[in-house]
């Protein structure tokens, strides 16, 4: 199937582009390789002016950003607005910050009075960029700033749902000034992948998507021989003690798990709720669901999108029926959902016995798993029984009994008090089957460069 915008609250086709062909994919290449020569000995202060051009003009034009996430992938606009600040946010933190993260560091060695050793960090060079439509700008902008800012260049992959995010970001960045090949959006088709990454011009890959994508792409990558970094979703736990504030913990509970229609990887997907504070939580949690309203992403009011697309709709519901035959209870919540568009009735599953498939199923969409636990240690185990570790989150008043149980979960991140936080200036990445590697910040930005060792030795030093 081809590259298609398709408007998930009308299911009507907006327009369509055909895959580029190889011979494509391969001029795109040799001409990022080539724009990479001339980038990589740019200064930083021609790269920092880019990234806080493309922060300005993402300000400038929020709304006509925001529009296309909405109408491409159902995005509500506030959400979308919000997308398009956090994107700027990550352009002018990089051009506040990048040159620094990136500074010669000297080392002391042993014997330093015969010479020096300096680790210089310098750019690999093409990189490949595969992304996924649930944040068509922040997905891409994470990845694309920190590694233009040090010097590489990228060639971009988007979803095959959001081609037209896709060329708002190649606009973004041709009218914040950036040379012609530093950045290409190409419409791939995820079998080119193999070529691609057996091309000695490209150096790396950045992927976020899902597992099966993962192991596509790791095994094309390791095959070839180049630095991958992945983040491949998530089933985020979101704790309950019995001493958290209860009121306030349910509100975070309810936008934790259905901010973006549900379809985030680092979103609220198991509750997991101590026996003492149980019912109460529940009965609070149950009608804050119920009352969302669906409905037109572009009317202020709505408070849950459609999903991405139809598909995604039939594959979350195909997920939950295998919960149910499995064994899980699936309670729907609220009003009826609107039968035009790709709507998901909010949903929650309870008696999910480790054995049923849905226990170690991320459901991305409007579905809550929910886990009755006696205590602390309960939580902690069935939070670390997934297979995935990206975020998660604990609720107590006692923030440092929140800090300690924070450290015994196997993820990535842990917030305690709130949903996972996305910002500029906090790192982004998981373990487990969540993937590896670090997006964002100084961890981020040197993903994909190398750590050189310059060492200036007296030439009468002893070996």
């Amino acid at each position: 199937m081809a590259y298609q915008t398709v408007n998930p609250y009308t299911n009507k086709l907006v327009q369509s582009f055909p895959y580029a062909s190889d011979a494509e994919i391969d001029a795109a290449i040799l001409k990022s390789h080539e724009a990479f020569l001339n980038w990589r000995t740019t200064g930083f202060e021609d790269r920092s002016k880019v990234m806080t051009r493309a922060a300005e003009i993402l300000r400038a034009d929020k709304r006509m950003f925001a529009d296309v996430l909405t109408l491409e992938m159902g995005k509500i606009s506030a959400e979308a607005e919000l997308e398009v600040e956090l994107c700027a946010d990550i352009f002018d933190y990089f051009a506040e910050h990048g040159e620094s993260f990136l500074k010669d560091k000297p080392l002391e060695v042993k014997g330093a009075k015969e010479g020096t050793v300096t680790i210089v960090f310098e750019p690999l060079g093409v990189i490949y960029c595969i992304e996924p439509w649930n944040f068509p700008y922040y997905q891409v902008v994470r990845v694309a700033a920190p590694q233009i800012l040090a010097g590489n260049t990228v060639l971009l992959k988007h979803a095959k749902n959001v081609p037209a995010a896709a060329q708002a970001m190649q606009k973004l960045f041709n009218d914040a000034g950036l040379p012609d090949g530093v950045f290409t959006n190409l419409f791939i088709s995820i079998a080119s992948t193999d070529h691609i990454l057996a091309d000695p011009l490209v150096r790396g890959v950045a992927l976020t998507g899902s597992e099966r994508a993962g192991t596509i792409v790791g095994a094309a990558a390791g095959k070839n021989l180049k630095k991958v970094t992945m983040e491949l979703g998530g089933s985020d736990a979101f704790i309950v003690l019995e001493d958290a504030d209860i009121d306030k913990t349910v509100k975070w509970a309810v936008m934790g798990r259905h901010w973006n229609a549900g379809q985030v990887c680092c979103g609220s997907k198991r509750l997991i709720i101590v026996d003492a504070v149980y019912d109460e939580f529940m009965d609070k949690y149950r009608s804050s669901v119920a009352a969302l309203r669906a409905g037109d992403p572009h009317d202020p009011v709505t408070q849950l999108a459609p999903l991405s697309t139809q598909s995604a709709v039939d594959m979350l519901a195909e997920q939950v029926k295998t919960a149910i035959d499995s064994g899980a209870t699936a309670e729907r919540l609220g009003e009826a959902v609107p039968k035009q568009g790709a709507f998901f009735q909010p949903t929650i599953l309870t008696d999910v016995k480790p054995d049923n498939p849905a226990y170690q199923t991320e459901f991305f969409g409007p579905v809550s798993l929910v886990f009755r636990v006696a205590d602390e240690d309960e939580a902690i185990s069935v939070a670390n029984a997934s297979i995935y570790g990206l975020g998660g989150s604990v609720f107590t008043r006692d923030v440092v009994r929140g800090e300690r149980v924070a450290r015994r979960i196997e993820t990535g991140m842990v917030f305690v008090n709130h949903p996972t936080v996305v910002r500029a200036d906090i790192p982004f990445g998981g373990v487990k089957n969540s993937g590896f590697g670090t997006e964002l910040t100084e961890f981020g930005i040197r993903e994909f460069v190398t750590n050189k060792v310059v060492g200036v030795v007296d030439i009468d030093a002893p070996f």
